[in-house]
């Protein structure tokens, strides 16, 4: 089986016509020009779509070295950084090596809970630890909080002149907090590219060093995003998928789908749907438009919230992600007595099983008024992970600009800090 990415449209039948994407042309065509030309609003912040293309080899010797460093002198890695800097890495690592989870890999500074940094830093009392911090600027509040606890933790345990070779600091090149902190106390940095948002920049260090400790081919990576890259330059519907889900997803919303739902049939994938929705939501929320982003995991989630997604009010898309070839094997053994009734699937694997659900739900969902995609990998690897991110990254930018929106700013963030910091007693505020 080719490695790769399709797109399965099939369930759209009956609500999306090939008459509504030529309907829909002119506006592709117009912001497919944004972007090619640089000329959308937001173009100061596209540096993510020749990030693949343009990736310097020695950026990352230099990520792997780091990652074999850290992980050298480490029984655990703490990775600090919410949003942006969070969402990518984790949705990698949970794909791909789950087991580094709470076991190697730690991350932190995604909630202002005390009940789980402090915790965290009590069970690491004992181990060796090494830190990654990622903040552009350094001063966003959760992560910085949780920086000065744990760099205050790594002074008790190492001493004040001893831990700065176990912080590394994924920042701003130039301004910033943590860049002048990183400046100052000797720690390795990394930068985060200016002309890439938070949102799209798991192929930078931001999600790259992280998941280059969790043990991945960050290399592989990479090329998937590579040669998805070079399949969304056409702006046809029929050779770029990417722009094809955008053109689709943008006529179902102007028909009455405000909701989209990302489904997944496997825990794994858990995290690519969160970083889906951050994706979507923050690139499209603006203007009292978008489509709302939610996300479910299948088939749990069937036997609850399966009854609204069935028949609730029919204001709702979905996006399935399935991976098409497994290679874990769970065979369902034979019963004697076959009290359950399942000797019917025995010699089955699990997967089967699953895959079969998966079908179902499509068909389901669809006959009870849910049109649905489904993006399929080949397999589970880093090099189909690429492919994954570049195709919704793209997507959305398109998306956005067919909406009318800028896909790369988010003003409405900031509202919830300012209340925090005059709640807080924050000077100047």
């Amino acid at each position: 089986m080719d490695k790769g990415l399709k797109l399965d449209m099939r369930f759209l039948k009956g609500f999306v016509a090939d008459s509504d994407l030529a309907d829909i042309m002119t506006e592709v065509e117009r912001a497919h020009s944004f972007l090619e030309k640089r000329s959308g609003e937001g173009n100061e912040f596209l540096g993510w779509m020749d990030l693949p293309k343009d990736m310097d080899d020695a950026l990352l010797s230099d990520i792997e070295r780091t990652a074999g460093k850290l992980t050298g002198n480490s029984d655990a890695v703490i990775f600090i950084g919410i949003g942006g800097s969070y969402l990518g890495a984790r949705a990698v690592i949970e794909a791909l090596v789950p087991e580094t989870i709470n076991k190697k890999v730690f991350f932190a500074g995604n909630n202002l809970s005390g009940d789980y940094i402090c915790p965290l830093l009590e069970k690491l009392k004992g181990s060796d630890i090494s830190v990654n911090v990622i903040s552009k600027s350094g001063t966003t509040t959760e992560p910085a909080i949780a920086f000065r606890l744990v760099e205050e933790f790594l002074k008790e345990k190492y001493g004040s002149s001893g831990f700065a070779d176990r912080v590394v600091c994924t920042t701003d090149k130039a301004k910033g907090a943590l860049k002048a902190m990183a400046d100052k106390k000797g720690f390795k940095s990394f930068v985060i590219p200016a002309d890439v948002g938070g949102r799209f920049s798991v192929l930078t260090p931001v999600g790259l060093l992280p998941a280059a400790c969790a043990g991945v081919n960050v290399r592989e990576l990479i090329a998937g995003a590579k040669e998805e890259r070079a399949r969304t330059l056409s702006c046809d519907l029929d050779e770029n998928p990417s722009y094809r889900y955008a053109a689709a997803r943008n006529i179902l919303y102007r028909k009455g789908k405000r909701i989209e739902v990302f489904s997944n049939f496997d825990s794994r994938l858990h995290y690519i749907g969160e970083w889906w929705k951050q994706l979507f939501g923050e690139s499209e929320g603006k203007a009292a438009r978008s489509i709302y982003p939610a996300s479910c995991d299948f088939t749990t989630d069937l036997h609850s919230m399966g009854q609204l997604m069935q028949q609730g009010e029919r204001n709702l898309l979905e996006t399935f992600l399935v991976i098409e070839k497994e290679d874990g094997t769970c065979e369902i053994p034979r019963d004697e007595e076959d009290l359950d009734g399942l000797n019917y699937l025995a010699g089955k694997q699990l997967d089967y099983v699953n895959k079969k659900a998966y079908e179902a739900t499509c068909e389901a969902h669809f006959e009870g008024g849910v049109p649905n995609f489904t993006v399929l990998l080949s397999e589970r690897s880093a090099y189909c992970l690429g492919r994954l991110f570049y195709f919704f990254e793209k997507a959305v930018a398109l998306s956005a600009y067919l909406q009318g929106v800028n896909p790369f700013d988010q003003p409405g963030v900031d509202a919830y800090k300012n209340k925090m910091f005059k709640l807080l007693g924050k000077p100047g505020v």
